[in-house]
């Protein structure tokens, strides 16, 4: 090769060079974020509590009077009506006793008509100076006395048949009764052995259930006072309880009282809520977890929990201008709801918010947005990911 074609060579070679050291570098393609747009919709706030289920209504059996029990008159475990007769207490000693005092009324009633007759005879006899003040003064406190006696002995007969009455047990309530808690023969009264049996009537239950005072304070914010039913609102703070099996009743209560005092020491007051219980699937005693509904919040802005990052200014999110440029966003953020939170103030319900890729995100970056709905761009960019 003569010198003049190296020379020419090795003149192109280093052009070429100095040419691709020139060239200008490719620009990086904006990072890919998947975008969504806030939900507007009534959110409901709930709270829950641990509670115990009580019936309307529990009655203990007693005997009233002594003796021995005689007869059962019912089946254990099973309904029973008001009035319905339980127990039998041997009755011979209180059927004597009323006898004793008709007997008692009927003497004390002749002697009263007795004594009525000598204040008739002796009057006129006064008036005509044939008797004397002191007998017909005699006579008159002789037919008080007997009335008096009389008035005693419908008393002691009253007594007698009330007592009488007590020998035959009945139920003072509707519901379902207990097994027997005394055997027949058993001496019974009101000293010892005096519970026989318990009647429930729980086709009604009460819970009842612990409420802190930050959850009653919020909830006054919001004008919900509980025990008071406001038909302002459409809606009410509902209950709704679980079973012994964690599935949830299918009957919500409302709640119809609450404590107006806060126990010091656990800082927390009691609420009650009423459900029906038609079927007994609520057991007296039984515990159970309350949701209540505590708020509802109307038209509110919700965006996915995961959008949400912390920092020690507060909450922030990112959010997308028109230009598809990131923008980041402090904002006040409100109740959580599953994976959803409301957003307070700061966003608006027609902007585009960045759910997923904002790692990569600095503010004012351009991105390239896709929308969580696009369910193919998503599989797609998930691939191209995992490659």
């Amino acid at each position: 090769m003569s010198k003049g074609t190296m020379w020419w060579t090795c003149a192109c070679l280093c052009f070429s060079l100095l040419m691709s050291g020139c060239k200008k570098k490719e620009e990086p393609l904006p990072p890919i974020v998947i975008v969504e747009k806030p939900v507007k919709k009534d959110v409901q706030i709930y709270g829950e509590y641990v509670g115990t289920i009580r019936a309307e209504s529990t009655v203990e059996i007693h005997a009233r009077v002594e003796g021995y029990l005689e007869r059962m008159m019912f089946e254990e475990g099973k309904r029973v009506e008001q009035g319905d007769p339980l127990f039998i207490i041997s009755p011979a000693v209180y059927k004597a006793r009323v006898e004793k005092a008709k007997a008692q009324l009927r003497k004390n009633e002749v002697q009263a008509a007795k004594s009525a007759r000598d204040v008739e005879r002796l009057a006129p006899l006064y008036e005509q100076h044939a008797a004397s003040q002191l007998d017909l003064d005699n006579a008159i406190a002789a037919k008080e006395n007997a009335e008096a006696d009389v008035a005693m002995s419908k008393a002691d007969l009253e007594q007698a048949e009330l007592e009488l009455s007590y020998t035959r047990v009945t139920s003072p309530i509707s519901g379902y009764i207990s097994e027997r808690l005394v055997d027949i023969g058993t001496l019974v009264g009101p000293g010892a052995n005096s519970k026989l049996a318990v009647v429930v009537k729980s086709d009604t239950v009460d819970v009842d259930f612990k409420m802190t005072a930050l959850d009653y304070l919020r909830a006054e914010r919001r004008n919900v006072k509980f025990g008071v039913q406001d038909t302002t609102r459409s809606w009410q703070p509902t209950v709704s309880v679980t079973l012994a099996d964690n599935s949830e009743y299918p009957v919500k209560g409302v709640v119809d009282f609450a404590d107006p005092s806060v126990d010091p020491n656990t800082g927390t007051f009691t609420v009650r809520a009423i459900l029906p219980n038609p079927n007994r699937k609520l057991l007296p005693g039984q515990s159970t977890r309350v949701k209540l509904l505590l708020d509802v919040r109307e038209r509110a802005i919700v965006i996915p929990r995961k959008a949400i990052s912390i920092e020690g200014g507060g909450a922030f999110i990112y959010v997308l201008r028109r230009d598809d440029v990131a923008e980041k966003r402090f904002v006040q953020i409100g109740p959580e709801i599953e994976n959803s939170v409301v957003i307070e103030r700061g966003l608006g319900e027609n902007e585009r918010v960045v759910i997923e890729g904002y790692h990569k995100l600095e503010p004012n970056v351009k991105v390239q947005p896709i929308l969580s709905s696009d369910e193919k761009a998503i599989q797609a960019l998930r691939e191209k990911e995992e490659e």
